[in-house]
């Protein structure tokens, strides 16, 4: 399988740097917890157009950092937010083809995550978008997240899911417009966890068989969300710890 060299991600990342930070909580600043889209359609292998072909490392290890950022959160009784993918069957999503549809498996929580909810903490918020943000807006022109970061006088949202590049990128940018808009009060900083988040991999000789497609290098594709993200103005980290 024909897939970009490891010399020219390492190129292009000394290009395109991106520096990480660590994370400390220790509940000085309210926090809340977002996950984004850690459903079986995206995650859990052979589940769907979208879902992985075979068992996916860097998949595998953001299901894994979610689940144990999950479990710290609701011992804590920490607030989380929680976006699933879910979409009408006559409601395209165009270049996607059909996906998580509203109802099936698809557009459940992977099975290490299903337990959540059941949680007294957890928001679950089904979207018919890329963007949550957007997908968070109701008929009467409410915003159930920004309802959630207000009514739990939320400080710092810690982002977690896939696509690194797509729907975690575009809730982020939405999330800081918000903010520096002062439509998020008292938010005050959007973090995005590196190892929490993951993307899919498209590999250029499979995506030239597709019509439409775009060739989606996993690892390169990651970078360049995070680093996105970091240019709109979230925090990037490669490590949460949790203190006293």
């Amino acid at each position: 399988m024909a897939m970009v060299s490891p010399q020219a991600i390492q190129i292009l990342k000394n290009e395109l740097p991106l520096e990480q930070e660590n994370l400390l909580l220790s509940g000085d600043a309210k926090t809340g917890l977002v996950l984004v889209d850690i459903v079986n359609g995206f995650c859990t292998v052979g589940s769907g157009n979208l879902a992985p072909r075979a068992p996916d490392t860097q998949i595998g290890g953001m299901v894994d950092e979610a689940v144990k950022l999950a479990r710290e959160f609701c011992e804590k009784k920490w607030p989380i937010y929680a976006f699933l993918d879910s979409h009408h069957p006559d409601v395209p999503e165009p270049p996607y083809p059909p996906h998580c549809i509203s109802g099936t498996d698809e557009s459940k929580l992977v099975p290490s995550l299903q337990w959540l909810e059941n949680e007294p903490n957890v928001t679950i918020r089904c979207k018919d978008c890329i963007d949550g943000f957007i997908g968070s807006l109701e008929k009467d022109g409410s915003n159930v997240f920004v309802d959630w970061v207000k009514s739990h006088g939320i400080k710092v949202i810690l982002v977690v899911g896939i696509c690194t590049d797509v729907c975690v990128l575009d809730f982020v940018c939405s999330a800081l417009s918000a903010r520096n808009r002062g439509l998020l009060s008292p938010l005050e900083d959007v973090v995005v966890y590196s190892r929490g988040c993951a993307t899919f991999d498209l590999p250029v000789n499979v995506a030239r068989n597709i019509k439409g497609a775009l060739p989606h290098p996993q690892e390169l594709m990651h970078h360049v969300g995070l680093y996105m993200a970091k240019g709109r103005g979230a925090k990037v980290i490669s490590e949460v710890v949790f203190g006293v």
